[in-house]
């Protein structure tokens, strides 16, 4: 079964980003930043995520987007701010038909959550730092199986899931 970390906004937290890369890496067959980590490209922290800049990243080698595919689903990564995702997700929506992702997870809003918009699974794992919406600090991960059931959890830094915040569906 496919499993995917997705972090967002650390916004400089390196000893935190470590801790669930330790925790993870190994474990996941991805480790996804959504931008706003605030630290160099080549940090060690940061290493081994596919990572993209945030409206908080200055380091020229963020790129501002990333598709790639994890056991044969595509992903489209992107912070969201140039997609205008705090007013609506359909430009990102469209940006991920334009790639043919199925797959979106973003940042920006430090709001975490999911939600299915035709056939594609839109995440936003909210903030390890600055959270808004909620008091818990959160991240997620994706599970996906051969009928293509589809879970994200969240959780926080401690490893506690937010149950309230879990996401099941089927997708094609």
């Amino acid at each position: 079964m496919p499993k995917v970390l997705i972090v967002s906004d650390s916004h400089g937290w390196s000893k935190e980003l470590a801790i669930l890369k330790n925790r993870y890496q190994g474990k996941v067959d991805q480790m996804i930043h959504c931008g706003d980590s605030e630290l160099d490209y080549h940090q060690k922290e940061i290493k081994n995520f596919q990572r993209v800049a945030g409206n908080t990243d200055y380091d020229p080698e963020f790129p501002d987007e990333l598709t790639f595919d994890v056991k044969g689903t595509t992903f489209l990564v992107a912070h969201g701010h140039m997609h205008n995702i705090k007013m609506t997700l359909t430009p990102i929506t469209y940006r991920a038909d334009e790639l043919h992702a199925k797959i979106i997870c973003y940042g920006h809003s430090h709001l975490a959550g999911v939600t299915q918009i035709d056939n594609k699974l839109v995440i936003n794992p909210g903030s390890i730092r600055l959270p808004r919406g909620r008091r818990e600090e959160t991240y997620a991960i994706l599970e996906w199986d051969d009928s293509k059931q589809y879970n994200v959890h969240f959780y926080q830094l401690n490893g506690n899931e937010v149950k309230d915040l879990a996401f099941s569906t089927l997708l094609d």
